[in-house]
């Protein structure tokens, strides 16, 4: 019989108090210990930190501005002594265990970071049927060399080998992908699996934000691409390449299953990536 697992989950919440009480609420209900819980309240203004204050029973730090989303990653993984740090974002449903589910996956396939698959947007499905119907199709599928920024976990030899998430502002929305290119830089196993399954509702804070300061897009791809040392030519050759590598993994998981580990579902329609 396997003993408990030595995780902590870092939750990022900025506003959106039903988000974040939802989050919790399908973390505990399907068996993630309140212990290993650490939500980073970025400086919200709604009744989050009230709420926050009187779950007793989830660690939670309240930091009086917003240090973005790599600062609060950055953060929580700093105050754990856990093997395993979960990067989670606060707008996600489960109906299973995917946070041990993934990490057993992870170490399963030797993975030093892994996600679990997901579907986006409009949950107008039967959560509990289809991840039942999905892990017994899926769970043996793997997406080497990627990862997602929804909830990715991070073993801790990663931080000693190529440090934290990066906390520049200026990143806004791409610290995922800077983690990620540097991962893949220092030939760090990394991989998507199926044997864990999320609903992720869709960057909420994101567009809240956006639409509370009235702009299309936060940061600048530009800056991010040159942070990570690509010229325009090679930025070119890195979109063609993980557009092909996404078409190629979408086409053989449809084959095999008629499912993808990434799912977008709206207006009605599934779209499989």
């Amino acid at each position: 019989m396997q003993g408990p697992m030595n995780y902590c989950v870092v939750i990022p919440v900025l506003n959106q108090l039903h988000y974040t009480r939802q989050c919790i609420d399908t973390l505990l209900r399907n068996g993630v210990p309140a212990a290993s819980l650490l939500v980073i309240d970025n400086g919200s203004v709604d009744d989050t930190p009230a709420w926050l204050t009187e779950r007793t029973e989830i660690r939670s730090i309240r930091n009086p501005v917003n240090i973005g989303c790599g600062g609060a990653w950055t953060q929580g993984a700093l105050l754990s002594d856990r093997d395993w740090v979960v990067l989670l974002n606060n707008d996600i449903v489960c109906a299973h265990n995917f946070i041990e589910a993934q990490i057993r996956a992870a170490e399963d396939h030797g993975l030093d970071v892994v996600s679990p698959a997901m579907v986006e947007f409009d949950l107008d499905y039967e959560l509990a049927q289809f991840t039942h119907e999905f892990l017994a199709k899926m769970s043996g599928t793997v997406r080497e060399g990627w990862f997602h920024g929804v909830c990715f976990s991070v073993h801790r030899r990663v931080f000693h080998k190529i440090g934290f998430p990066d906390t520049d502002r200026l990143l806004f929305g791409r610290e995922d992908a800077e983690f990620l290119a540097r991962c893949l830089r220092s030939g760090l196993s990394v991989g998507t699996v199926g044997a864990a399954l999320l609903h992720h509702f869709g960057s909420i804070t994101q567009r809240a934000l956006k639409r509370e300061q009235g702009v299309a897009q936060f940061g600048d791809h530009r800056y991010f691409y040159g942070k990570i040392g690509l010229n325009w030519w090679g930025r070119q050759a890195a979109k063609f390449a993980r557009k092909a590598r996404t078409r190629r993994w979408s086409q053989s998981e449809r084959e095999r299953t008629g499912l993808t580990l990434h799912m977008v579902h709206r207006d009605g329609g599934v779209e499989y990536r």
